[in-house]
C-alpha cells in the first residue's frame, strides 16, 4: 500500500489514479456497505481486489504481495464482490422507453431510437477443462458480456456469463429469449454495429460504407432514408 503514492504507480498496479481509486473506496463504503475492520482498511481490501483483477493474480501470489493468507484473500475479495454488485441498482438505470431524445441535436436524426447495443469481451481465468468454450476469437479466455445503454450513456440493461466463443447475435437471441430479458419497444430500436444484422428494433450501419461526420457538415441526412431499412 505504501508504495500507492502517485497517480502513475496506482495506475500501473490498480489500473485507477488516486482520485478515481479514493472516489470507488468511497462508493463502496456509502452505497456497497463496505466496512474497515480490525486488520485491514477498506482502501486495502479494495486495492487487493483491483489488483487481481487488472493483473490476473493467483490467490498464491496474492499472499506473497500482501502478507496474508489465502483464506484472507479469497475471503476478502468476496466481500468486495458483494459491495461491488449491490453497486449496479444505482448505475443500472431502469428504462424510460418514453423520453424522446429529438430535441438534442445529435439524436434528432434517430427518431425512434431508445440507445446503443454492443457486446465486449472481459478476460477471466476458468477451469482447465472449460478453457475451450470461454477461447475468444484472439486467443483470449474471456466472458463475453452484453450491455445496452441510453443517450445519456446510462446503462440500462446488462447479460454477463456467456462464453468468449459465444457470438455476439448468439448472446443477443438469449436476451431476447429470457422471461426478464432485453424488450425493445414497438417503433423502438438499438442502434448496432456490423457485429449485428439489421432487423425490427436494431439498426445497424450500411456495409461496406464509412461514416464521417465532415461529410455532413452543411448538408442534411434524410430522416425517412435512415429510418427506412429498421
Amino acid at each position: 500500500m505504501n508504495t500507492l503514492t502517485n497517480d502513475r504507480m496506482c495506475r500501473e498496479q490498480l489500473r485507477l489514479d488516486i482520485r478515481r481509486f479514493e472516489k470507488l473506496c468511497h462508493l463502496l463504503q456509502s452505497k456497497g456497505g463496505l466496512v474497515t475492520t480490525r486488520n485491514v482498511t477498506v482502501k486495502e481490501v479494495v486495492a487487493q481486489f483491483l489488483h487481481i483483477l487488472g493483473h490476473d493474480l493467483k490467490n498464491r501470489t496474492m499472499q506473497a504481495l500482501f502478507a496474508r493468507s489465502g483464506e484472507t484473500v479469497s475471503r476478502q475479495f468476496h466481500v468486495v464482490l458483494e459491495s461491488v454488485l449491490k453497486l449496479g441498482q444505482f448505475f443500472i438505470k431502469k428504462v424510460d422507453h418514453s423520453t424522446n431524445y429529438a430535441h438534442e441535436s445529435k439524436w434528432k436524426w434517430f427518431e425512434g431510437v431508445v440507445g446503443a447495443l454492443d457486446g465486449t469481451h472481459i478476460k477471466m481465468t476458468v477451469p482447465v477443462e472449460d478453457r475451450p468454450r470461454y477461447r475468444d476469437r484472439k486467443g483470449d479466455t474471456s466472458t463475453n458480456v452484453l450491455a445496452t445503454c441510453d443517450p445519456d450513456l446510462r446503462f440500462t440493461y446488462v447479460l454477463p456469463g456467456w462464453e468468449g466463443s459465444a457470438s455476439d447475435p448468439r448472446v443477443l437471441r438469449d436476451a431476447l429469449r429470457r422471461p426478464n430479458g432485453l424488450r425493445v419497444p414497438r417503433n423502438k430500436y438499438f442502434l448496432v454495429d456490423l457485429g449485428y444484422t439489421n432487423g425490427e428494433g436494431f439498426l445497424a450501419p450500411y456495409r461496406g460504407t464509412r461514416y464521417h461526420l465532415n461529410l455532413w457538415r452543411g448538408n442534411t441526412p434524410y430522416r425517412g432514408l435512415i429510418l427506412s431499412d429498421n
